[in-house]
């Protein structure tokens, strides 16, 4: 048995299915963990929704930036749909749709296995969070994205303030930050600013933010993490860290790094085909 994580999908079917062939991938054995942003841009949003879902019984998802935009997307009115992206229109409008979106509204921020040694989030951690400080910040978001009217958290996480959590933030400037954090977080200040507007590789940001895991006198964490989102900084393994979003949609690479194996071993595949001179994203 293996557990591989995997990073970003955006929409890329293809190479999803690519690298399971690479893994040797097999449901009856080996786990899944997939770090969030399994949509948008890829232009096959709808076969990955449908493929990962299917592997349900062997998979774990922590939701993306993306997948959450796509949730919120799906509450507003029918004419506003329709004007989104071809991408994740073909979701929002294919015939399972709310099969496929409960599904992934029920996703959680935060995946934590004690006895294989790891936690998986989408972006990042707060530089003051424990794994136990991030399991129960991202419950309170659970507690309302899982509920039976998730509505008003969808239309409220949206907006870059605050841009520091504390402790006694409430309402939803309280669940904002914590989204925000987990989904959307690349540099930070020692303190937890979130330097929204740096999304570069290291050496890029602004002066007194550091790459979230680098910030000095953080938290000390008792498990490894690995985590996707950030596509300029490229394969990070070090300091128990471990990013794995290698900019599939953007013609990079898919990777899928195995965590049970004392020194974690990397397979990578050919990502999404990019038509010459198109920008590379960084969201």
């Amino acid at each position: 048995m293996t557990t591989w994580a995997i990073g970003d999908l955006q929409g890329c079917h293809d190479a999803t299915c690519r690298l399971l062939d690479a893994i040797g991938f097999d449901p009856a054995r080996d786990r899944l963990w997939f770090c969030g942003d399994l949509v948008n841009r890829g232009g096959q949003s709808l076969q990955t929704l449908r493929l990962v879902k299917s592997l349900d019984a062997s998979c774990r998802v922590v939701l993306g930036n993306h997948d959450l935009s796509l949730l919120a997307i799906a509450q507003r009115r029918e004419e506003e749909q329709a004007r989104v992206n071809p991408d994740l229109r073909e979701v929002l409008f294919a015939h399972d749709r709310d099969e496929l979106l409960e599904w992934l509204r029920m996703r959680p921020l935060i995946q934590v296995d004690r006895e294989l040694g790891w936690a998986m989030v989408h972006a990042a951690l707060a530089p003051r969070w424990t794994i136990a400080h991030a399991e129960r910040h991202a419950a309170e978001v659970h507690q309302r994205l899982h509920g039976a009217n998730p509505r008003p958290l969808l239309s409220g996480m949206y907006g870059n303030k605050p841009d520091t959590f504390h402790p006694r933030l409430q309402g939803m400037d309280r669940l904002r930050a914590i989204i925000n954090v987990f989904t959307r977080m690349r540099y930070c200040t020692p303190r937890g600013t979130i330097a929204f507007g740096d999304k570069g590789a290291p050496g890029t940001q602004k002066p007194g933010a550091y790459p979230w895991f680098m910030v000095p006198g953080q938290a000390a964490r008792e498990l490894k993490v690995v985590f996707g989102h950030w596509s300029t900084l490229g394969l990070y393994m070090g300091l128990g860290i471990h990013g794995i979003d290698t900019g599939c949609v953007w013609g990079g690479k898919l990777t899928a790094l195995a965590l049970d194996e004392e020194t974690p071993r990397l397979v990578q595949v050919a990502g999404r085909e990019v038509p010459p001179g198109s920008a590379k994203g960084q969201d």
